[in-house]
């Protein structure tokens, strides 16, 4: 301890060792992920990979035989250390991405570096800011351990929080401009046209004013195109959205097909539902109005006028004190 007291002075040396301690931590942590992702993969076990099946059958699937797949080996060198190796968690966070739009490959990948990265850019920040400007102020352990862990906690959440607004606002648009979609889509159904041309003709006229409902349609069309099974395409648009109509809409159109029903019919009741639920929104979010102004209401209104009336008793009672 006096060691660093020396060192460091009078003032730095009452925490020495909690700095010590946070840049040994930050220095294993930083070796750790250097020897980790470059580790060297054992080539029989990658032999052994680029020869199975599965492997060769996604390679040529992706329409580039196997030279195409090549391009992402940079970051499958680094996949058990920026995805889930739990199936389940995986797929949660692949949803989630999917219902914020993020629908390339390497999008959890991305996730969970952007997560990493700024966890430890933030962590970097409050040591400095600690060393910087709260050193010599003498500052409590509670108060060292916020400065320093705060900034990294932050960055680390950064992502995450990103994601699900992102998640929010899509759902909401896709909520908003969908009972539009269904009227289109009913009237080119009336016109003659099949359920697949609708559904390409709706993305095209809606996109100006819906973007993201537009991209959902149009990765439908694109999947039927592919020879992919409609009721699978289908299911596949509800999860991807992550809407309750859009999921229902499935339900119904898959419901059509398979007892044989007219799937105008079935447009045109499910339009008039959700043309319903819209008017019912917007009545909800009026009647919310009130609640939400009381506080203000109250906050902006009371005080003045309590000031009113009782400013001139108050005067009235100083006054007759004098």
């Amino acid at each position: 301890m006096d060691i660093f007291t020396s060192i460091l002075g009078p003032e730095l040396g009452a925490i020495a060792p909690l700095l010590l301690v946070g840049f040994l931590a930050l220095a294993l942590i930083v070796v750790a992920a250097f020897i980790f992702l470059n580790q060297k993969a054992d080539p029989l076990e990658k032999l052994n990979k680029e020869a199975s099946p599965e492997k060769l059958t996604k390679k040529v699937a992706k329409g580039g035989g196997l030279r195409t797949a090549k391009s992402n080996d940079k970051l499958e060198k680094y996949s058990t250390f920026l995805e889930p190796q739990n199936e389940k968690e995986y797929s949660a966070v692949r949803q989630k991405l999917l219902q914020a739009g993020y629908r390339s490959k390497d999008s959890v990948r991305f996730y969970h570096f952007a997560q990493f990265a700024l966890g430890l850019i933030g962590l970097i920040i409050g040591v400095a800011y600690f060393m910087l400007v709260l050193s010599g102020k003498e500052p409590t352990t509670q108060q060292t351990m916020m400065w320093i862990l705060g900034p990294g906690c932050g960055g680390y959440m950064l992502p995450k929080y990103w994601v699900t607004k992102r998640q929010q606002k899509r759902q909401e648009e896709i909520t908003q401009g969908f009972p539009d979609a269904l009227d289109m889509m009913l009237v080119c159904v009336e016109a003659g046209q099949s359920l697949d041309q609708s559904i390409i003709r709706v993305s095209k006229e809606i996109r100006s004013s819906f973007p993201a409902l537009a991209d959902e349609f149009e990765i439908v069309s694109h999947q039927i195109k592919a020879g992919k099974d409609k009721p699978t395409v289908l299911a596949d648009m509800g999860e991807r959205c992550g809407v309750a109509d859009v999921s229902s809409f499935v339900t119904v159109l898959v419901q059509s097909a398979t007892f044989g029903t007219s799937i105008a019919e079935a447009l045109r009741v499910y339009a008039g539902e959700m043309r319903d639920k819209r008017v019912m929104r917007a009545e909800e979010a009026a009647n919310k109005l009130p609640t939400k102004m009381t506080l203000a209401t109250m906050a902006l209104t009371v005080p003045p006028l309590l000031i009113i009336l009782v400013a001139p008793s108050a005067i009235g009672i100083l006054e007759l004190g004098k």
